[in-house]
């Protein structure tokens, strides 16, 4: 289904390790709000799209969610690669360290592994590009207060492409979301799914 360019969507050239802050960065690879959980939504909630034009803006936004996956752990991975033992006792970085050496893993900035619910699919249409709505602002949300807190201006710039990214993904969801209120009618404009209109009638009991 994918070709594959072996590159970063953007690139990633950090010179300073700094274990304190992938201790918060690493909440965009498997966090509430992070990029794990959102290509996943989206590759999921593509299946029950009826809508072509839709199904594809899915389609899209879920795999460059995969690209920015990576380019989240190719932060985290460059800012703890030369880690000293006194970097990482400093840090607080530690307690991951016990756990995953500096290995990538999916985590909340509190510790928490990635969960699946972070992530919806609902089956409804409406339902789900809400949702997908209000995920891209939270996403936007967590690299604003990210850039709060960075100051090196290697992760800084990889991090505003990832935000402006959101913005834009946001943008897409919000067409796709006119794309689908125009094909549905009162009658059906909560009450939805197409394929309910197939299923047979229930007989009347006698």
């Amino acid at each position: 289904m994918w070709a594959y360019e072996k590159k970063l969507e953007y690139p990633v050239n950090i010179k300073n390790s700094n274990p304190a802050l992938a201790k918060v960065i690493i909440s965009q690879l498997g966090g509430p709000h992070g990029e794990l959980g959102a290509s996943m939504r989206y590759l999921s909630q593509r299946y029950s799209m009826p809508y072509g034009e839709v199904r594809g803006v899915l389609t899209d936004v879920g795999t460059e969610e995969l690209a920015h996956l990576e380019m989240v752990s190719a932060i985290l991975y460059q800012l703890t690669k030369d880690m000293s033992i006194e970097d990482i006792k400093r840090s607080g970085f530690d307690t991951y360290f016990v756990d995953h050496t500096s290995s990538i893993y999916p985590q909340f900035a509190s510790g928490n592994p990635f969960s699946a619910e972070t992530f919806a699919v609902t089956g409804d249409v409406i339902a789900d590009l809400t949702e997908d709505l209000a995920a891209e602002q939270k996403a936007r949300v967590s690299y604003d207060n990210l850039l709060r807190l960075v100051d090196d201006p290697d992760v800084r710039d990889p991090l505003k492409f990832l935000r402006q990214r959101e913005i834009v993904h946001f943008q897409r969801f919000g067409e796709a979301l006119r794309i689908t209120q125009d094909k549905l009618d009162s009658k059906n404009f909560y009450a939805f799914n197409p394929a309910f209109d197939k299923c047979p009638k229930n007989k009347k009991k006698k």
